[in-house]
């Protein structure tokens, strides 16, 4: 079986709100992959509106002022800084409590937002006095329909699941500046404050399998408490899960690492997954139930992308005590069943297990199912796609960067021919987690969903001396392996400096990554994306296809060659005309009713074929519709192609051509009777046609038009084969080809209509001489597939006996023999069948579809992609046609089809087939008499070109094919080289010591000593921001003193 996808093809550039939506992070409602819970969108479309805003915290010097523009995209308010990385926040507008026209200045047009968590916001809109007013209007409507909508109502609900409520609660003992130790634990867990006898609730907040099994790395060391405290301090002022403003602060606070309590929560808040399971109440719960109701349980295998899962649970971070237990095994099988079963166009894909089972250490199943929504739909697109072409083309992204910012290392490994990919393709399919230690992985986690994925290019610059000393990829893999197994050592251990010698090579690696490399922003990596997009779906493409090829069945007398022609004929009619997708339902065994068995009717895109309850691989199929794209591109009667000259332009204008004819061949192509075609039936059918003989294309073109299979042509099926060549001829230069078919139709009749008479007197007299011939010539249709014996059973005796006036339409009327003599007293069809039905089917290279171009930036660019479209071009062929009618030069020439006659001359009157003798004479007589039916020979001039050389026959056998991985089978790349190494990768994870989970109780002594021993004792918890302090950068409000001030008063501004 044969997956083909167009999916790397199909690639469109995201539109202006697709990258304004994927900025804040906000849900794409437009884009929802079903239709679950249609309530929670907005049941109006509201307009969306930009203003130019000053945000400015309520509380007095707290926060800077920032200018930046404030966005209303209902359901939500968002903001950025002009920068666009120091300030930011999107709220739904659900959070907001209350809106405020401050009475301010003279001039000055501010507004304050009291948040669901008391926060106030105040925003002055510096742009003119209609369009603040007009803003106005818009934000009070949206705010109207929220409220309408019941969705105020849902928000208390929701914030219980965050932990940040709970650690703010005021049942805990939380104080920002004098936390005893008294009120805090180890891993930074604080005490609430119970009494005695006072019943413990359970807590409402989500949170993953380390509640329950630990969390990675020792929490002293980790300084968890501090982290909690500065955190604690930072979310109270600055909001939280649904109403999180992130300034500069929490930048620095994430690079330092998130606390294990609070980085669930923080990760779906800042990758904004949060905002979907907001908007989803429930979805999770009912796709879990779906499944395990089609199902009968969870551990039932329906499908590959299941039992892709099965063979991946136990190897998913098995050194982690969760994973050694059931109940952290059945956790991670629902999370990727569920995404499988929403995502069939997606399915299960290697290292989706590796991420899944590190979210779920700090995540709920909830949480985690978005985040992976998220992850692989909008942060890392195409990563775990069965093409895997974003991982493909970042990988050439990053090496290009590499030969860019450190041209010795990439010449290096040029030289010693080492693949950087090796190594760099399980960083980013598993995001470090499955080549460091965890509590260093996760670190780099928390800044990827801060910073976005380009991350990953930053810190993928390491340890670049030793890189120098590499001489083959084995060296490579080790150099790296045990670089990430000193993260913890010292980064200069000689150093005579207490604190530089505390400085770990991870916190060095973070120094350089995002210090030296902050020049590779997301605008630069965008920019490589497009540039090296092209090469890559080239690639990915031709290995797709020779492994399409690779899995055929069988050849035939097409070969190898050829089969990859055909591959391409096809992959571009489905560019062209792509097959309908069919319902998610659908691609899991279920029908779109929400029954199950086997999809009814024409099932014509990517099927999913059913034997026993099992789901088999995936394969291909196309419809009617593609088929005709596909034909009009390797046969030459199937498509209209006219010439145009209009004096101004010669073009050739293709059309697809319909006809019964090609529906009739897709049919007759289809034997499994499924109403489709895959790249194996479109080689066999070709098979059948391309070489054959005189004889065996007379018999093919018989039996195509022989719907019932029984050996005989219907005088309607007679008419349909004359209609039929009309429609192949319909192009050709003359009325030759008009006169054969004429001439055919009315010897098929004469001649059929003589043996009818003939059979009605042998069958009066007992004469079973003629009943032999017809035994035989059933016989000669054995061939044609049907059965033999069914036909001896029907009841041809009788109707034998009728006379020809009574023979029906749908009657037999015309055996192959007979159809053989018809043909073969005629030289244009006889030369036809010899080589031109053949010729029709031309295998020839095709060339490179041409990729969708995309802007290459600026105004030029941008002016050039909205001309150069498809229907621009349309319009202006049009124009220029009318232009050559107006001038009088405009001129159609149909291109024929076999163009063998290039001379327009009539055919002469010719005799009929049979002699106007009785029919007696015709069959012989008892004297043993007979006639002659030899044709008389046309004597009509014709000009004929010499036929076409046969193809020639690939004797050569199909390879064998070897056995794929699991992630790439479908695509075809399992040959890349550095694509396999990512399965030893996945398969193997290097224990790191250091990710053991610690005592919670901090009870070492040893332990306490060094730490403060490096950290100062006593010092200041702030200490933690140390060591990201060195790589910070500047942070520009965009606004003057004067500004600043006229900010710093609407704090204490009252309400008009």
């Amino acid at each position: 079986m044969s997956t083909i996808s167009t999916q790397v093809r199909n690639f469109k550039e995201p539109t202006k709100d697709q990258l304004l939506y994927a900025f804040f992070s906000i849900p794409d409602e437009g884009h929802r992959k079903d239709g679950s819970n249609e309530k929670s969108s907005p049941p109006v479309d509201f307009d969306k509106m930009e203003i130019s805003a000053v945000l400015t915290l309520g509380e007095q010097g707290v926060e800077d002022a920032y200018a930046g523009k404030l966005h209303l995209i209902p359901p939500y308010l968002s903001f950025t800084s002009l920068d666009r990385k120091s300030v930011r926040f999107t709220m739904p507008l659900s959070t907001v409590r209350r809106v405020e026209r401050l009475n301010a200045r003279a001039g000055v047009y501010a507004l304050s937002l009291i948040t669901w968590h008391s926060s106030k916001i105040i925003v002055q809109l510096t742009s003119l006095r209609p369009t603040a007013d007009a803003f106005c209007v818009l934000l009070r409507d949206a705010l109207k329909a929220e409220l309408q909508r019941g969705q105020m109502k849902v928000v208390k609900g929701f914030v219980r699941t965050c932990y940040s409520e709970t650690l703010l609660s005021p049942s805990l003992s939380v104080t920002t500046a004098d936390t005893s130790p008294a009120t805090e634990r180890g891993d930074g867990d604080l005490v609430s404050d119970i009494k005695d006898g006072q019943e413990i609730l359970e807590p409402e907040y989500h949170g993953g399998l380390g509640l329950k099994f630990k969390f990675p790395g020792d929490p002293r060391k980790l300084r968890e408490a501090s982290k909690i405290k500065l955190w604690t301090t930072y979310l109270k002022t600055h909001g939280r899960n649904l109403t999180l403003l992130r300034y500069p602060q929490c930048t620095r606070l994430v690079q330092v690492g998130l606390p294990n309590r609070l980085r669930g929560e923080m990760w779906e808040t800042l990758c904004g997954s949060l905002y979907l399971r907001y908007n989803n109440p429930g979805v999770y719960d009912d796709v879990v139930r779906q499944i395990q109701e089609k199902t009968g349980t969870l551990h039932g295998k329906t499908n590959t992308s299941f039992e892709d899962i099965e063979k991946d649970l136990h190897r998913s971070l098995p050194e982690y005590a969760g994973y050694q237990s059931e109940e952290g095994i059945s956790a991670l099988r629902r999370v990727l069943q569920a995404y499988s079963f929403r995502n069939p166009d997606v399915g299960y894909c290697q290292a989706m297990n590796i991420l899944a089972a590190a979210i779920l250490i700090y995540m709920s199943e909830e949480q985690a199912f978005w985040l992976l929504e998220v992850l692989c739909d909008r942060l890392l697109p195409g990563y775990y796609s069965p093409t895997m072409h974003g991982t493909l083309l970042d990988q050439r992204v990053f090496e290009s960067l590499v030969a860019r910012h450190l041209p010795e290392i990439h010449d290096h490994f040029q030289s010693v021919d080492v693949q950087l990919s090796v190594a760099s393709l399980p960083w980013f399919l598993s995001l470090y987690i499955n080549s460091m230690p965890m509590i260093f992985a996760f670190r780099i986690v928390d800044c990827f969903f801060c910073m976005g994925p380009k991350v990953l290019f930053q810190v993928g610059y390491i340890n670049a001396e030793k890189l120098l000393l590499v001489q083959d990829d084995g060296g490579f893999l080790s150099l790296m392996r045990e670089y990430f197994s000193t993260l913890d050592d010292s980064a200069h251990p000689t150093s005579p400096s207490p604190r530089t010698r505390a400085i770990t090579c991870f916190q060095h690696l973070l120094l350089i990554s995002f210090r030296e490399f902050s020049s590779i922003t997301s605008e630069v990596i965008l920019a490589e994306r497009r540039k090296l997009r092209n090469d890559v779906v080239n690639m990915i493409e031709s290995f797709a296809k020779r492994s399409a090829v690779r899995n055929l069945r069988t050849f035939g007398r097409v070969g190898k060659e050829r089969a990859g022609f055909v591959y391409d004929a096809l992959y571009k009619a489905m560019c062209e005309e792509p097959p309908p997708e069919l319902a998610n339902a659908s691609s899991y065994g279920l029908s779109k009713d929400g029954s199950g068995g086997e999809m009814t009717g024409l099932a014509t895109g990517t099927l999913v074929q059913m034997a026993d309850g099992q789901q088999e691989k995936v394969e291909t199929r196309i419809g009617l519709k593609t088929f005709r794209v596909f034909l009009s591109e390797i046969v030459t009667w199937a498509r209209n192609e006219k010439v145009i000259f209009n004096g101004f332009q010669q073009r050739v204008d293709r059309q697809v051509a319909e006809h019964e004819l090609i529906d009739r061949l897709f049919y007759f192509w289809d034997t499994s009777c499924r109403g489709s075609l895959s790249f194996q039936d479109l080689v066999s059918g070709l098979d059948g046609v391309m070489f054959n003989d005189l004889m065996e294309s007379i018999e093919w073109f018989f039996n195509l038009h022989d719907k019932d299979k029984d050996g005989y042509l219907t005088k309607d099926e007679v008419l349909t084969l004359s209609e039929s060549l009309l429609f192949i001829f319909r192009h050709e230069i003359g009325d030759t080809y008009l006169g054969a078919v004429s001439r055919f139709m009315s010897n098929a009749f004469e001649y059929g209509d003589a043996l009818l008479d003939a059979g009605h007197e042998r069958g009066a007299r007992d004469d079973h001489g003629f009943g032999e011939r017809r035994g035989q010539q059933r016989e000669d249709g054995a061939d044609l597939g049907s059965d033999p014996q069914s036909r001896m059973e029907e009841p041809w005796m009788g109707m034998e006996r009728k006379c020809a006036a009574e023979i029906g339409n749908n009657q037999p009327y015309l055996n192959l023999a007979t159809f053989r003599m018809v043909v073969l007293a005629d030289e244009i069809l006889e030369s036809f069948f010899e080589t031109d039905l053949a010729a029709s089917f031309r295998l020839e290279p095709i060339v490179d579809l041409e990729l969708p171009t995309h802007a290459s930036g600026g105004l030029l660019g941008d002016l050039w992609s909205n001309i150069a479209t498809t229907d621009n071009k349309r319009i202006f062929h049009k124009l220029s046609d009318e232009l050559g009618k107006t001038i009088g030069k405009h001129q159609v020439v149909c291109r024929p089809a076999i163009g063998r006659y290039t001379r327009a001359e009539e055919p002469r009157a010719r005799e009929s087939l049979l002699s106007p003798v009785p029919s007696k004479s015709i069959f012989g007589s008892p004297s043993g008499g007979s006639s002659t039916l030899a044709p008389s020979i046309s004597s009509s001039t014709l000009t004929i070109e010499p036929p076409l050389p046969p193809l020639p026959h690939d004797d050569q056998p199909a390879p064998e094919s070897t056995p794929l991985s699991a992630a790439l089978s479908s695509a075809g790349l399992a040959t890349m080289p550095h694509l396999q190494a990512v399965n030893v990768a996945f398969l193997e994870r290097t224990p790191f010591a250091i990710d053991d989970a610690g005592d919670e109780d901090g009870d070492d002594d040893d332990d306490d000593s060094e730490l403060d021993r490096v950290h100062g004792g006593d010092e200041d918890d702030d200490q933690v921001m140390d060591e990201v302090d060195a790589f910070l950068e500047a942070n520009d409000s965009g606004l003057s003193e004067a500004d600043k001030q006229v900010a710093r008063d609407l704090v204490n501004a009252k309400p008009m």
